[in-house]
């Protein structure tokens, strides 16, 4: 089947989903999608025995999108560029410290805890795998993901401030953790050896150029649309930012995510205020929006709808409902300690801390991130974990965070 109608399949779905949960359930849009998803694909699991064929068509359509690629290299560049434009220049730089320790040191702390504690759980269960997989799992779960956080914040209600902390930690980390992911699945590589040096350069080279990219192409597009004046004109150069930018990424091996986070910030601060008339930046603002919503409700369909390509075990399962508490645990550890040096300048208390560790939601990042391991490296325990704890981090999390805010507050 071609592409179009597979994708065209999905939106349908989409719809039919997002018209349930806005009818019916009433759930915050990122959380009620993929909660009706869940339900739907449970449902043809526990009638696939009465109408097999329609099961089988449903997996067929998952396989043929390619959920890894479809986010990793098409969605996620739109989205972190969507997300990225309505963040202002002046919240970053009140919280510049805090997001940039909680998007470094945070998710080094985070893999490194991570993979010593899922090494060692998964090997007392009689599950062997190599300490540099555990470390590679510990990556790919450690980054909020930028795409849940940014959807679920917005209905969330906590105090501004705290908001960007978490907005800007979660589009920043998710580069970074790319990178560091990148570097491990090259060290579990037994052809390839890399020194300090060749892991420094490769650091350097895919965060430093992403950002230096994005910043690039950011201000290039300014100047184009700061020198005219024609709305549709302006949305496309913004749309060629997203997709040229990324193109070029890809090829000149830099961090695309990070790009587009550059380039996000740029025009939406820069272009928007000097280069843009009041009339554009409504259209620039609207397109943008309506686009990361349709994504959105594609992204966390699929999620849902993923449920049928896991294979997996019972003992896989009750294993990641006890990694999920010790995550949990990891990540208050690993936001706790950068907050020590946040402390030198401005005050952290335990309540945001609180917050910070219960709004640092998984999404779909990670489970694209799990399912590019290869099949050989136990890509299946790793897929399944990874999506229990999405699962429970969207719908468990998601759905109270804004709760725990206004409790604690």
């Amino acid at each position: 089947m071609e592409l179009f109608h597979l994708f065209s399949i999905l939106i349908v779905l989409s719809a039919l989903f997002a018209y349930i949960n806005f009818k019916f359930l009433k759930l915050p849009n990122a959380i009620g999608l993929m909660l009706v998803s869940l339900l739907f694909s449970v449902a043809i699991i526990l009638t696939s025995n009465f109408v097999p064929n329609f099961k089988i068509a449903i997996i067929g359509i998952l396989k043929g999108l390619d959920f890894s690629e479809l986010l990793l290299e098409v969605m996620l560049s739109f989205m972190l560029f969507a997300g990225a434009i309505h963040i202002k220049y002046k919240d970053l730089k009140n919280e510049k410290l805090a997001i940039l320790l909680f998007s470094t040191i945070s998710v080094i702390i985070s893999t490194i805890l991570i993979g010593l504690i899922t090494y060692y759980i998964l090997n007392v269960f009689g599950i062997q795998v190599a300490l540099i997989h555990a470390f590679l799992f510990g990556a790919l779960i450690s980054p909020t993901d930028p795409i849940a956080v940014l959807s679920i914040l917005k209905s969330a209600g906590i105090p501004k401030s705290l908001e960007t902390k978490i907005a800007g930690e979660s589009l920043f980390n998710d580069g970074v953790a790319v990178v560091i992911f990148i570097t491990i699945l090259q060290l579990a590589k037994p052809s390839i050896e890399l020194s300090i040096g060749d892991i420094v350069l490769l650091f350097g080279q895919e965060a430093i150029g992403g950002i230096v990219l994005g910043i690039t192409i950011g201000y290039f597009g300014y100047k184009l649309i700061s020198s005219i004046d024609n709305y549709k004109v302006e949305v496309l150069i913004t749309l060629a930012i997203v997709m040229g930018g990324y193109t070029l990424a890809h090829y000149t091996h830099v961090s695309g995510p990070l790009a587009m986070v550059a380039a996000g910030l740029i025009t939406g601060n820069r272009s928007k205020e000097y280069g843009m008339s009041d009339l554009t930046a409504q259209y620039v603002d609207k397109f943008w929006e309506l686009l990361d919503d349709i994504l959105n409700a594609v992204l966390f369909v699929l999620i849902g709808l993923e449920l049928l390509l896991v294979e997996t075990s019972n003992l896989v399962v009750f294993i990641s409902f006890i990694l999920i508490f010790f995550i949990l645990i990891i990540r208050y550890i690993s936001v706790f300690i950068p907050s020590m040096l946040i402390r030198l300048k401005e005050e952290v208390n335990q309540k945001t801390l609180v917050i910070l560790t219960w709004g640092g939601l998984r999404g779909g990042i990670s489970i694209a991130l799990a399912l590019s391991i290869q099949l050989e490296n136990h890509r299946d325990i790793w897929v399944t974990i990874t999506y229990v704890i999405v699962c429970f981090s969207i719908l468990i999390q998601g759905l109270t965070i804004g709760k725990l805010a206004t409790k604690l507050n």
